[in-house]
Parts: C-alpha cells; structure tokens; sequence
C-alpha cells in the first residue's frame, strides 16, 4: 500500500486527509493511504521517513514549509528562490521539495482580479507568504508586507496608515488568525477603511467566512477564501507525487 500524508502543526484544521481518502473512494484508488502526521517538532520528520517506508509523498503545512527545507536531499528552483516548501516526493531515500501553493494561488488569485488592483498588502512573513510574494512578483502587483511586529522587511500592523490601506488594495492573509476553531480573530487592521475596490484574499478557509472576509464582505469589496487554492495545490502535488 502506497503511503502519503501531511507534516503540520497543529493538524486539526487540516483539510488534506478528508480531500485524499474522498479522492480514492472516488476515483477508485484502492493501493494508496493518506496518513496525517501532527508533529510538535520538525526534528520528527526523521522518525516518519524511518516508520514509513511506502512514504511515497508529503505534504507540508504550518509551520514547517520553510524548517523542512534541511531534511531534503534536493528542491526545485521555486523553492530555492523562495525558501519555502509545501509538496515533498519520496522515492526511496531521496526527497525532493516542490512548491505548489504558487500554483494553487496564482490559479485561484486571478480570477477575481480587477483592473485596478494594482498593489497588495500581504499580511504575514512565513513559509505561506514566501509563495504569495513570487506569485505576485510573477503578475507584476507591486507588494507591501505587514505583520504584528516591525521587522526589516515588514512594516506593523500598526504603521498601516489610510493612505497605505487605500493605495494597497488587495489585501493578503497568510496568517492562522481567523481559523477554527478561533473563528473570532482577525489582523488588526482599520477595517473602517474598506471600501468595494478593495480585494480581500484569506489563505484561511476554514470557516469558509472569516471575520476578514465578513468585514471585506460588509464593506462590498470582493473576497475568496482558500479553498480552491487548496484543491488546485492538492492536485499539483497528487500529480508530482505520481510522477
């Protein structure tokens, strides 16, 4: 039995599980298994290569896309631009690193956009960020990061002044906040500000509305969640993992 499955932390909001095994029931894959794999740290993906030798493919969530990158034998070239890792395919003892959140977002992303949204906010620094910012860089959207505190390539939550809110009208989340089970967590952002040119994008997609989204949506701006974004990467990886 072919063996694939998913490295994160917590592993309670994950959606990949319930998508694979619904996709073999479906498509009548009766030789593969989808295991998750909650480990508090990283150091453990040793003990699951060992444990699993028909490991044929992982997936990586939060927060590991960017610590996982050492207990790999090879990346391709996304990831070494970017630093960050989401797909991993095993074939014995090599392990190669992929990124196809790029994928995923970018397909999704673009749907919705508008001419005029030109500038984006991204909200968060992480490994899931590192794949929003090349995607953007690949569009041409020029990008402005924010977290909860100043660093040198983010400005504070704090900093984002009216002028800034309004010029950058796509706003990004690539953090946790917001999902389940802290449903009532959103960045600290003067939502006051929105307006219907704005365009609201939440990587979280569990709730399907965010309280993000629910203040993009009361203000009239367009909004997604990450869902297809997810499906789209899942499908990438599926197709790496069987290549």
């Amino acid at each position: 039995m072919r063996q694939f499955g998913l490295i994160g932390f917590p592993l309670s909001h994950s959606f990949s599980q319930k998508y694979f095994t619904e996709k073999f029931l479906k498509e009548n894959i009766t030789d593969a298994a989808f295991l998750n794999f909650s480990i508090p740290d990283i150091a453990d993906i040793e003990n699951i290569f060992r444990d699993h030798p028909s490991l044929q493919g992982l997936a990586v969530t939060i927060p590991y896309k960017k610590s996982v990158i050492p207990y790999l034998n090879s990346v391709d070239d996304a990831v070494k631009e970017m630093s960050a890792c989401n797909c991993i395919k095993i074939r014995g003892e090599i392990k190669t690193g992929f990124n196809t959140d790029t994928i995923g977002f970018e397909k999704s992303f673009v749907k919705q956009l508008k001419p005029h949204h030109k500038k984006a906010l991204i909200l968060g620094t992480g490994g899931a960020s590192a794949a929003i910012q090349y995607v953007l860089k690949k569009l041409n959207i020029e990008y402005l990061l924010a977290s909860r505190n100043k660093s040198l390539k983010a400005i504070a939550y704090s900093d984002i002044s009216p002028a800034i809110f309004l010029e950058f009208n796509i706003i990004i989340n690539c953090t946790p906040l917001g999902t389940y089970p802290d449903t009532g967590k959103a960045p600290l952002l003067p939502y006051n500000l929105l307006t219907p040119e704005h365009y609201l994008y939440d990587l979280v997609y569990n709730p399907p509305l965010t309280k993000f989204l629910q203040y993009g949506k009361e203000a009239g701006c367009t909004i997604k969640n990450g869902y297809e974004m997810l499906e789209l990467q899942a499908e990438e990886n599926w197709k790496i993992w069987n290549s």
